[in-house]
């Protein structure tokens, strides 16, 4: 048994990727799991993969660039469960055309509104909650390119994720005082979807010499087990064989 069991983690992005990689290794913890995404079929699927191997697992329909439905989805959560203990923000994306040479405003307000004001909106619905708890754990899932300038990324994906970085840092600052803490999970390439939407998306050689989903997983499932009184304000994880250190063809600038 560990001090977490059976408590509620909402998930975003859980659908596939780190998101689903995260619900699975909590639900594996004796959490139940309320998993969101835009997609239901695929939501229903996992959910019903992780019950069938013993594990709780619901879903909540949403769209996190919506800021109503997302308070309208904490609300649902936390009037089916009574409380919500762990958040996982952990939905984002990317475009194809993402340097200053082809990157459009479109493409810009995607990146921003997904990964960071998302971000935003899920923490600002379950902030009243953890408040009233006197306890909470967030979870955001930031990247490599939050913490260094990474030229395959592209300007919105790293404005973005240094964001959160600096979002996650000051919740510390100001809710530490409520018995809430904050993680910025910053991992370099995972083998993903996402890398499907590179301009040169990697080979699979390449993908399985990344960070797997699993490893973030593990990595989602060691924070929130850390007992309450312990922070780790933030994590910075990548692969051995770091294809940002070595070079790829994602860095040509032509």
């Amino acid at each position: 048994m560990t001090l977490i069991q059976g408590n509620i983690a909402w998930i975003t992005g859980a659908g596939s990727g780190i998101g689903l990689a995260g619900a699975q290794a909590l639900a594996q913890a004796g959490l139940t799991v309320v998993m969101s995404g835009r997609r239901r079929e695929l939501l229903e699927t996992e959910a019903e993969a992780i019950i069938a191997k013993g594990g709780k697992a619901d879903i909540e329909v949403l769209d996190v660039c919506d800021a109503e439905s997302v308070q309208n989805a904490a609300q649902a959560i936390h009037g089916r469960h009574g409380r919500i203990d762990i958040l996982v923000n952990s939905a984002g994306l990317n475009v194809p055309n993402r340097f200053w040479k082809n990157q459009n405003a479109q493409g810009w307000n995607e990146v921003i509104r997904v990964n960071l004001d998302g971000s935003f909106y899920c923490i600002s619905a379950v902030l009243p909650f953890m408040r009233e708890q006197k306890s909470g754990l967030i979870i955001n899932v930031s990247s490599w390119a939050g913490k260094y300038d990474t030229y395959m990324t592209g300007p919105a994906y790293n404005a973005a994720k240094h964001g959160v970085v600096a979002m996650t840092e000051h919740l510390n600052q100001e809710e530490c005082v409520n018995g809430i803490r904050a993680c910025a999970l910053c991992p370099g390439e995972v083998a993903t979807p996402i890398m499907d939407k590179r301009p040169i998306p990697p080979s699979p050689e390449e993908r399985a010499r990344m960070l797997q989903p699993e490893d973030l997983g593990r990595t989602i499932r060691f924070i929130a087990e850390m007992p309450p009184h312990v922070c780790l304000n933030e994590i910075t994880i990548s692969p051995t064989w770091n294809r940002i250190f070595l070079g790829a063809a994602d860095i040509q600038r032509s």
